[in-house]
């Protein structure tokens, strides 16, 4: 009889309502605007990084490889939030179906996961690459670069996988109306109409230690690194390390700092408010800034990204040329 009831809540909530953005037509045309922008910026950023690493010689190597896949997590990771909260600003179209907030939720997830272990073996790379730089090419193999980013990758789905049904499995019987632009784990839990308190403490543990260990890898490869740098007391060794390792550092403590503030604390300080501007750091504005801090911290990028559109440039001069109709004879 309770599973009969359970399966009833459960189904009880057919769609959700996103609310917490402007009401005010002014204020939500600006927001569209300044959201899109972002979006495009992005989306713009992040393909030719992508474009570049694919292309150019010169960045065929483990260091880009893992950077490509980065910049593949941030192309996602908008995508999948930032299109239904411009429908929802322009169009006011705010409902989502519960298949559909759920595959939104569970996509998320997955690509933020999916980062967090990413970070932390570009982190190790790193190390390899300061630290053993003679071993370097024997120790981070071709084979074992796309092992670690297929295990990232995996990581990040089963840790994704887990969560959502965690979530969603949960009886939800009303109120509908979630504070939030998508489907996130927090807004989730305050709709339940049935006990959180063990799941939630299996998010949080869960969480906890697949986040802790990813960053602890990270936290201890740039130890080595710096105490490494300190033992050769060589000027040309610290502007190569900070070269090589200032804008992941950078990344590294822009993501963190943001996705644990969302995800490692309990429910019960959850605040729609300043959730909303946490997860606009991470969900939007640190996929837009990642390219945008490789490229100006990276000369390779930048020579790269030169060529790069050089070689567009020099592409359309062609398109142009053959498109103009032959002199007359006359």
């Amino acid at each position: 009889m309770r599973d009969k009831m359970e399966r009833v809540n459960l189904s009880a909530v057919s769609e959700f309502v996103f609310v917490g953005l402007s009401d005010a037509p002014e204020i939500r045309l600006l927001l569209f605007v300044l959201f899109l922008l972002i979006y495009l910026a992005t989306m713009a950023g992040n393909i030719t990084l992508l474009v570049a690493i694919s292309t150019d010689s010169h960045l065929h190597s483990p260091m880009y490889f893992f950077l490509g896949n980065l910049s593949l997590l941030d192309l996602l990771c908008p995508t999948i939030t930032v299109p239904k909260m411009l429908g929802a600003l322009l169009l006011e179209h705010k409902e989502i179906s519960f298949s559909g907030c759920l595959f939104q939720h569970f996509s998320l997830i997955a690509v933020v996961g999916t980062e967090i272990f990413l970070l932390a073996v570009m982190a190790y790379d790193r190390y390899v690459a300061v630290c053993h730089p003679l071993r370097y090419p024997s120790i981070v193999s071709t084979k074992l670069c796309a092992q670690l980013a297929l295990g990232t990758w995996a990581t990040g789905l089963l840790n994704s996988l887990l969560h959502t049904s965690l979530v969603f499995t949960l009886s939800f019987c009303g109120p509908n109306r979630i504070q939030q632009y998508y489907c996130d784990i927090p807004p989730m839990l305050a709709l339940s109409c049935s006990s959180t308190h063990s799941r939630e403490l299996v998010i949080l543990v869960v969480a906890g230690v697949l986040g802790s260990g990813a960053c602890m890898v990270t936290v201890v490869s740039y130890i080595c690194i710096l105490l490494e740098i300190l033992a050769r007391k060589s000027p040309g060794m610290w502007h190569k390390a900070f070269s090589t390792c200032g804008s992941h550092l950078a990344v590294v403590c822009l993501f963190y700092g943001t996705t644990i503030c969302t995800y490692v604390r309990p429910s019960s300080t959850y605040s729609p408010h300043w959730d909303r501007v946490v997860s606009m750091l991470y969900g939007m504005f640190t996929p837009l800034l990642n390219p945008i801090i490789y490229s100006l911290r990276n000369k390779e990028v930048k020579c790269a990204l030169k060529r790069v559109i050089s070689q567009v440039r020099r592409a359309l001069t062609r398109q142009e040329n053959l498109a103009q109709p032959p002199p007359s004879a006359g």
